[in-house]
């Protein structure tokens, strides 16, 4: 197994963790259609089709397949593209950024570093402070509340 760091909001701390590593066959048998297709098969979710549009409450968004935080809500804003839309992730030791040139263009792809489950794209318009737009699957993620940490 691979070890790899990640933060952790719950400890507060970067912690050594192992990734978790399934064969596309172990995902598919464990995931929803919807989220299999997304994560495992780089899909995208319908525009104005996520649940999470409307989440405002303070907490942490994981990923649906290994729970690493991913983004803090307080970084969320409504950018009128249909996904939910993030500034800055929890830390940068938990996402992967690659180059992604489906689609004929040229896109920054972000994964999920610990189990590489595609979250969506970052695009450099994004509001202060830091310019840019985390535009994620809400199907790729999962919510908790503050008090559920």
């Amino acid at each position: 197994m691979t070890t790899i760091k990640i933060f952790s909001i719950k400890e507060n701390k970067v912690l050594s963790v192992e990734k978790t590593e399934k064969p596309d066959k172990e995902w598919k048998r464990l995931l929803p259609k919807e989220q299999y297709e997304i994560t495992t098969r780089k899909g995208t979710e319908r525009p104005g089709t996520c649940a999470f549009s409307e989440v405002h409450e303070a907490g942490i968004f994981q990923c649906v397949r290994c729970n690493t935080d991913l983004f803090r809500s307080l970084t969320k804003f409504e950018s009128g593209t249909g996904w939910p839309s993030f500034t800055q992730p929890v830390s940068p030791l938990n996402l992967i950024e690659q180059t992604d040139k489906s689609h004929g263009m040229i896109r920054t792809e972000v994964l999920c570093a610990r189990c590489g489950s595609h979250l969506g794209h970052v695009f450099k318009d994004g509001p202060p402070p830091t310019g840019k737009r985390y535009c994620i699957n809400g199907v790729a993620l999962k919510f908790l509340r503050e008090d559920e940490l």
